[in-house]
């Protein structure tokens, strides 16, 4: 894989998301011209969580358009809400996914050059934005998490924008095995280790792969993909798969 095509940038500007009034920038909006990215993102998009959302390692997130069809099988009571942009992307990618995409690849985009940084971590916001209480466990289950990008250097993106490899230094880790890594064969000390010296690492993935090694456990999902109490609606109150 050398490249890919942006079918669509998105930016989204913060509103309430679910019945508790969730503040939350997922709820995009398609853009048809070109569109500054930066060190922290692109211009005019806005995330509610800057804790956990956002910033250089997070700076564009990325979703295969190939997903959504397999989710509208797997869902058919949700298929609408299905589109492009639903799961809250900057980019919506073609020709694509996360088995072709290693960490750290680099990729002239536009005027930019952005690199692979890390694949996303569904968090509990997904089960309210599809009204699915397990969204997001679904979601980590499936491997179809989609991705987040850095931008090394400033440029003008635009739809119908190719990005063509530069480097790939980490052939060995392609995205989905960094998604067996962390969510299947969580336990793999000799993957962990070498997963953990990778340079460029996020700090959060160093954090996570020492406890995992030191404690020899895995971290709580819970709070990261469990809707609060205190944030669902009565329609979501199981978390049983239909």
């Amino acid at each position: 894989m050398t490249g890919f095509t942006v079918a669509e940038i998105r930016i989204g500007r913060l509103a309430s998301l679910g019945a508790a009034d969730v503040l939350s920038g997922i709820d995009k909006q398609r853009q048809f011209g070109p569109v500054m990215a930066r060190l922290n993102g692109l211009d005019g998009d806005e995330q509610g969580d800057s804790l956990r959302h956002g910033g250089p390692d997070k700076a564009l997130h990325a979703y295969p358009m190939a997903h959504y069809p397999v989710w509208a099988r797997g869902l058919p009571e949700r298929e609408q809400r299905f589109y492009p942009g639903g799961f809250g992307e900057n980019l919506v990618i073609e020709g694509a996914t996360e088995a072709d995409i290693c960490l750290f690849d680099r990729f002239r985009l536009g005027d930019a050059v952005i690199e692979v940084s890390q694949t996303r971590q569904p968090c509990w916001k997904l089960n309210l934005r599809f009204n699915v209480p397990d969204m997001a466990r679904r979601v980590q289950d499936s491997g179809r998490t989609g991705w987040y990008f850095r931008v090394v250097t400033d440029g003008e993106i635009a739809p119908g924008d190719t990005a063509s490899l530069i480097s790939r230094p980490q052939p060995g880790w392609p995205l989905d095995r960094v998604w067996d890594l962390l969510y299947r064969n969580m336990l793999d000390r000799d993957a962990l280790a070498e997963f953990a010296a990778l340079p460029g690492l996020p700090a959060g993935w160093q954090r996570t792969v020492q406890a995992r090694l030191a404690r020899n456990a895995v971290e709580d999902w819970q709070p990261r993909l469990e809707t609060p109490p205190d944030h669902r609606s009565e329609r979501g109150q199981t978390n049983a798969r239909p």
